[in-house]
């Protein structure tokens, strides 16, 4: 009796040693269940949302000494993530950092009518980081647009972070969706366009067009805000099919027609803000990692989850 008391002390010494000095990845998400502020949380939410959207281009994440965080950029560029700027919603569109940008979340639940007029998610667009994936200047983004089949013709999307490859996906779904829903493709031709090197009009601010990250598809007078009153918008929105925009937005696009500034006929490559919609949906819950609900399964993310947390000691 006395020889099997000392085995089970010995036994449950060596499981507590092992439990003390397990330094994997299960420690690692026990420790790191701290009480941030929510600001600190959303902070590092969106920081590994622009790692995930773009790994080949988001190389890391600094903090400097007066506390600002920056998203390293492969060229060796830092992106200011919040200038601590107090900014009404014409300003956050005109001047966003990397915090207004992400500040509104994208609601990938069903959009039954015109959102609020000032509930815009992904209408805000931060240049340097769309310049440094999809090319600075004309010249440098015509060389990354390839030819996307459509199912009349083609047209020129951004190859760079898998743009034109999700477009591609998209048509090919799409065509599957138009042969057994004839009316689907109604909404799609004839389309309105793709790359298009101008600014957004009344503004000196490049389109998302002239990134050849944008498509419009066909086109409707009840489609945009300019165009159009919000009860003719509600409207044009409760026929729209939301088999279409699923499509789109499974791919990696936000739609337009989720915009109280409503541009139902566009779809916008950013999968950043389809990223948080997946996995911060809602606002954080303080009981919980930061992180909670990502893929930590996956080796890429869990070296960006380890690398913001180091960013931010």
């Amino acid at each position: 009796m006395v020889r099997k008391k000392i085995s089970y002390f010995i036994f449950l010494c060596l499981l507590a040693g092992a439990l003390y000095f397990d330094r994997g990845w299960t420690e690692y998400i026990a420790s790191s269940a701290t009480q941030l502020p929510n600001d600190d949380v959303t902070m590092k939410q969106d920081v590994l949302c622009l790692m995930m959207a773009y790994p080949e281009y988001v190389v890391g994440v600094e903090k400097n000494d007066d506390g600002n965080i920056y998203v390293v950029m492969k060229s060796g560029r830092r992106i200011l993530y919040d200038d601590k700027k107090v900014k009404n919603h014409a300003q956050k569109l005109s001047n966003p950092d990397l915090q207004d940008m992400l500040e509104q979340r994208y609601p990938l639940s069903d959009s039954t009518g015109i959102m609020p007029v000032d509930f815009d998610p992904g209408r805000a667009r931060v240049y340097p980081l769309l310049k440094e994936v999809y090319g600075g200047t004309k010249e440098e983004i015509q060389k990354n647009l390839v030819n996307v089949g459509l199912a009349a013709g083609s047209s020129q999307f951004n190859k760079n972070n898998h743009a034109a490859a999700s477009l591609k996906k998209v048509m090919q779904e799409l065509k599957a969706l138009m042969q057994n829903n004839t009316k689907i493709s109604g909404f799609v031709y004839p389309m309105s366009g793709t790359f298009n090197y101008r600014v957004i009009a009344g503004t000196n601010q490049l389109s998302p067009h002239s990134f050849g990250i944008a498509i419009d598809l066909a086109r409707d007078k009840r489609d945009y805000w300019k165009w159009a009153s919000r009860e003719q918008g509600e409207k044009r929105l409760a026929s729209y099919s939301r088999e279409l925009v699923q499509i789109f937005e499974n791919n990696g696009f936000i739609w337009g027609g989720k915009w109280g500034h409503f541009d139902i006929l566009h779809f916008e490559y950013r999968p950043e803000f389809i990223i948080k919609a997946k996995y911060f949906g809602t606002k954080p819950d303080m009981g919980k990692q930061w992180y909670e609900g990502v893929p930590v399964e996956n080796n890429e993310v869990k070296n960006y989850i380890q690398a913001i947390d180091k960013a931010f000691e």
